[in-house]
């Protein structure tokens, strides 16, 4: 029988799964090609952060993870090949719970996933950020797009980084280069759970990270993505060390480099881990020497 899922892929403390935009890009095409091969299953909504992923699928157990699994699997094939980074994800965990249609638990679970970039501060409502279906509820101004039909095979394998012909020709590419995810989401079966958009904007601003983002309002901290921390560290270690990266660094560079980055961007140990590729433990340490 099938059910509707919160599927969340596990956080990597020590690195991230999106290093820039191009990243993210592709990850937003796999999950159409995913999509496209697993007819079976309905999208119902999704986000991609930094460092972990959240969908809302509709299905069977067993095709929802393995739709999971799929685009895992071709994700850390791209990654290893532009990182040179092995076994990124096979270790990354997936939580899995069953949302029933009852007692309002669709809304939440779909709000919960939509609100991620809102409470990491990265946006102040989900239609602003990109990478996922934030945007795509309520929303009378559909954005264009290009027809798959209308490209080339070999443009469409430059954009999507990936060899897939199962794309339907009506499917489109928007001008920021990945499968529009208006063409694959059952975005009336979501409008349907909420039935008005008045209801939809209740769920938002009522869920778990809508509350988590109040109480940070106060701190006046500002919240720079990961991204963006990530692209400075080279040149960080280059203007204070001489040295080309993180890793070259000695250890009480290290420490001086992570407490900048705190000063610099507000960033706690966690974030500091996540964009240095080391554990939350190290990332404490370093901002807690004494050296």
């Amino acid at each position: 029988m099938r059910k509707v899922y919160l599927l969340s892929t596990e956080h990597l403390e020590d690195g991230l799964w999106f290093r820039d935009e191009e990243d993210f890009k592709v990850a937003m095409n796999y999950v159409a090609i995913e999509a496209a091969q697993h007819t079976e299953v309905v999208v119902l909504a999704f986000i991609l952060m930094s460092n972990h992923v959240h969908f809302v699928l509709k299905g069977t157990q067993e095709e929802v993870v393995e739709f999971m699994n799929g685009l895992k699997h071709r994700y850390s094939i791209y990654y290893q090949r532009k990182y040179r980074v092995i076994k990124l994800l096979r270790h990354n965990g997936l939580d899995i719970k069953y949302i029933p249609y009852d007692e309002e638990a669709c809304e939440r679970a779909v709000a919960y996933v939509l609100m991620n970039p809102v409470a990491a501060g990265i946006c102040a409502h989900p239609s602003q950020y990109p990478w996922g279906t934030g945007d795509l509820y309520f929303n009378q101004a559909a954005k264009g797009g290009t027809c798959l039909k209308d490209i080339s095979l070999r443009a469409f394998k430059r954009i999507t980084h990936s060899d897939e012909e199962s794309i339907p020709g009506n499917w489109h590419i928007g001008e920021d280069g990945y499968i529009l995810p208006r063409d694959y989401v059952a975005v009336k079966d979501v409008e349907a759970v909420y039935r008005r958009p008045q209801r939809f904007n209740y769920f938002l601003n009522s869920s778990s990270k809508a509350k988590k983002r109040l109480e940070y309002a106060d701190s006046n901290l500002p919240a720079f993505r990961d991204q963006s921390i990530l692209a400075t560290i080279p040149d960080l270690c280059r203007s204070l060390f001489n040295k080309e990266s993180f890793y070259q660094l000695l250890p009480e560079e290290q420490i001086e480099c992570a407490r900048q980055i705190r000063f610099r961007f507000s960033a706690d140990a966690t974030q500091i881990a996540r964009v240095c590729g080391i554990s939350y433990a190290q990332a404490a340490r370093l901002l807690d020497s004494s050296v």
